[in-house]
Order: structure tokens, then sequence, then C-alpha cells
């Protein structure tokens, strides 16, 4: 299929899941979710050319694994766990490609202040629910989509760096409505925000290997 053709295919399916598809059955539900993410990942696979470099291979994973965490966080450990895992190969993926700058390194403070912010609201939304198992696992999914997102910023591609922002709204959304207070139509913000994120990284594979400067491999 012509990779100019996917994006339209991949908003159409997009609106299909988030605005017309029933919430039950919940099977009928989850195909539905996931047939967006299989074609950015399609389109991921195309944008990185015929020779693929370790970085391509290592966002490939991501996008796979986010995929994995998209079908089971309905078992919200286990989806956050297979998310955790994806982003650990988007951080690897994108030190490879780091371009080193002052004000990219500063990136870092907003960053951390922002994590530092929605942490502490979690952190209380837990001990008042006294859903304390909980603590450790999200914090770390913070602390590691944190990375995530400055080591997209450190390679400069605007893609990838919009991208990882839009994950961080998303989660961020997510987290809101699920532990501290109930958001409208958070579903759909979500989702426009995670399938968003998804895309810009997938699309960034096509110019994230042009001119910067490896940090390993």
């Amino acid at each position: 299929m012509p990779a100019n053709r996917l994006p339209l295919l991949i908003l159409t399916m997009s609106i299909v899941y988030i605005f017309i598809v029933p919430d039950e059955p919940f099977i009928f539900k989850l195909f539905f979710k996931l047939i967006p993410m299989a074609m950015i990942l399609m389109y991921a696979f195309e944008q990185s050319g015929r020779r693929k470099t370790k970085t391509h291979l290592l966002l490939l994973s991501g996008l796979v694994f986010s995929m994995l965490g998209d079908g089971t966080i309905h078992w919200f450990i286990l989806g956050l766990s297979a998310f955790l895992i994806g982003h650990l190969f988007y951080i690897t993926g994108f030190l490879t490609r780091w371009s080193f700058s002052v004000i990219r390194i500063l990136y870092a403070i907003p960053v951390g202040i922002y994590a530092f912010l929605i942490g502490r609201e979690l952190l209380q939304a837990f001990n008042e629910a006294g859903e304390q198992s909980l603590v450790i696992p999200v914090l770390l999914y913070i602390l590691v989509i944190s990375i995530m997102t400055w080591s997209a910023m450190m390679t400069g591609n605007p893609w990838a760096i919009w991208g990882s922002i839009l994950f961080v709204i998303s989660d961020s959304i997510l987290a809101w409505n699920m532990f501290v207070h109930p958001i409208p139509n958070a579903g759909k913000l979500i989702m426009l925000t995670y399938y968003g994120a998804q895309f810009l990284i997938a699309h960034s594979l096509f110019t994230i290997v042009k001119n910067s400067h490896r940090l390993v491999w």
C-alpha cells in the first residue's frame, strides 16, 4: 500500500474507533482500537526505508510494545508495563540520534517540573484512595516517559519532539481522569492525542537518522 494513502486510512480508522465504535462488546472495541496502531506500525516500517538502522529498529520496537500496551491497558499494570518497555526502546532509539545543544539540555528543566507536579498530584490521590500499590509503578512510569520526552527533544527532530509531547498529554489525561478527577470526554481526548503521538513518532523515522550525531553505535 502506498505510504501516502496510509495517513488518510489511519485518520479514518482513528475517527471510526473514537467516535463510532460502541463500547460493547469489549473484544469488538479492542479490535478496532488496535487497527490504527497496526496501520501506524505499517507506516513507520515504510517511512524507515529498506535499509533500517538500529535507530529505526529500536523505534519500531517501541511502537510494537506500545501496541501491546494499547491492547492490554484494560489490565492496568500489564498495559503500563508494556508501555514502559516501549518507552525504553524509544529512549534508546532517540539517544542514538543525540544532537547536543545547551538549550536542548535545559529542556530537562520544564520536563522535570511537569513530572514532579503531576507525580505529586497522583501520589496524593493514591494515598487518599488507599492505592499505595500503584505508587511505585506509576511514579516509575512518569520518570521513564519524562526521560523519553527529553531524549526526543535531544534529537532536534520536530516530529519526534511533538510526538513525545502528545504522548505525555495523552497519559496525563488518562492518569488524571482515572485517579484525580473525571475529565469530560476523557476517552476521546486520550485516544486523539495518543494516535497523534504515535503517528508523529512513526513519521519521524523518515528524517530522524539524517543530519544528527550518534551517541552510541
